[in-house]
């Protein structure tokens, strides 16, 4: 399958080691399935003054079948993983994560499960009128070097 991950730089050696902490699903390398997120996501960039590339990568399939973990949903796993990880706290490992972004809407409502100002009841009730988003997380650094391939990069 086609994945996208997009950035300032053209990444055409990805890895693990250059990701900031306290994201979604930890420390890792993401790429989603969804050109048009990956095309808004890179667009922030151009607001700042960058250069913003679509870098592409083909994503063997065969990386299913390592340890990954899957959100198929918006539910309370999924915003206790995403609050642990912001809170740099432990979670299960994986190799890899695959489910939902925290977007801009999404990061207010847990934001605000995380300051307490609401509770996880309430957090998922908002969430659950959002459209579902996508993102797959490389903790692994094995994953990419097995399963990831460098495709093209585009300028947007």
């Amino acid at each position: 399958m086609i994945v996208y991950h997009s950035s300032y730089l053209i990444v055409d050696k990805p890895d693990v080691f250059h990701s900031r902490e306290a994201l979604d699903f930890g420390k890792g390398f993401y790429v989603t399935v969804l050109y048009e997120q990956a095309v808004r996501y890179a667009e922030r960039f151009k607001l700042r003054g960058r250069k913003a590339f679509l870098n592409v990568f083909q994503l063997d399939e065969e990386w299913r079948k390592e340890k990954v973990k899957t959100f198929y949903t918006y539910n309370g796993e999924w915003l206790d993983f995403i609050a642990a990880n912001r809170r740099l706290m432990p979670t299960e490992q994986f190799d890899a994560v695959e489910g939902g972004v925290a977007n801009d809407k999404i990061f207010r409502t847990v934001e605000l499960y995380l300051s307490g100002d609401i509770n996880k009841d309430e957090a998922l009730s908002r969430l659950k009128y959002e459209k579902p988003n996508h993102q797959i997380c490389f903790i692994n650094q094995r994953l990419i070097d097995k399963y990831l391939h460098y495709l093209k990069t585009e300028e947007l």
